[in-house]
């Protein structure tokens, strides 16, 4: 069972996709208003760990809780804000159609939805361009309207996969603000990283290599027991060098 003071909990998850093995008893908590970064290469899981937790893939074997209910759960996708690795926007429809949308899936008011859309549209700073096609956007202004769309509808838990791909180093600042604002008003946010420097912003994070959590801890933790100069150095010395894909 999940417990009161953490909001996602993950219990010996096995995947497997055929004969494939793609998680191997995978376990680790995320405390309330917790900013959890899982840090790996490309193909090592977290994809997969991410899309568990969201209630949109099922694990083999093992426990998976949010919000204190087992998932999957289609009575918590309201709570739930996710943001893939590749965007899903009808790409004809202008970005206020894409975020109305969306806002009628969740079951959002109109009243509501009007005044949010403009809010989300701001913070990710593509105000001025509510009414273009999604077609003319850039991919960095793509991963940004992705992002408003996950947290449009004010969920209580945020999973975002690579989710600053290709945004601007200053933008990137302006987003980890507003995911340390969301944090502090108790919102629980977990972030799949292979940046070092995005990893260190994280509250506490698992580092993962081939299906295999390595490590787990604050980001001054796992450099620290080991004496390590930089997380980079950190993530080699459990182990998680070379490249997967």
């Amino acid at each position: 069972m999940g417990n009161e003071t953490d909001c996602i909990t993950l219990n010996k998850i096995n995947k497997f996709f055929g004969d494939k093995q793609v998680l191997k008893d995978v376990s680790f908590s995320i405390p309330y208003g917790c900013i959890f970064g899982l840090l790996g290469p490309s193909g090592c899981g977290k994809t997969t760990t991410v899309k568990i937790i969201a209630g949109i893939s099922e694990s083999t074997s093992g426990e998976t809780f949010v919000l204190d209910e087992k998932m999957p759960q289609l009575s918590l996708m309201n709570e739930i804000g996710y943001m893939a690795q590749s965007d899903a926007l009808y790409l004809m429809l202008s970005a206020a159609d894409n975020l109305e949308f969306f806002a009628a899936v969740y079951g959002m008011k109109k009243i509501q939805y009007k005044k949010r859309i403009l809010e989300v549209m701001e913070l990710v700073n593509l105000g001025d361009d509510l009414n273009k096609p999604v077609y003319a956007y850039s991919g960095g202004m793509r991963r940004r309207l992705s992002l408003a769309m996950a947290i449009l509808h004010n969920p209580k838990v945020l999973i975002l996969d690579e989710p600053t791909v290709g945004i601007d180093p200053l933008l990137r600042q302006d987003i980890w603000k507003e995911l340390y604002g969301m944090s502090e008003n108790g919102v629980t946010i977990l972030v799949t990283t292979h940046i070092m420097d995005e990893a260190l912003k994280c509250h506490r994070l698992a580092m993962m290599r081939k299906g295999v959590l390595i490590a787990q801890g604050t980001p001054e933790e796992l450099q620290n027991n080991i004496g390590a100069v930089s997380l980079e150095e950190a993530f080699i010395h459990y182990g998680g060098s070379d490249h997967e894909d």
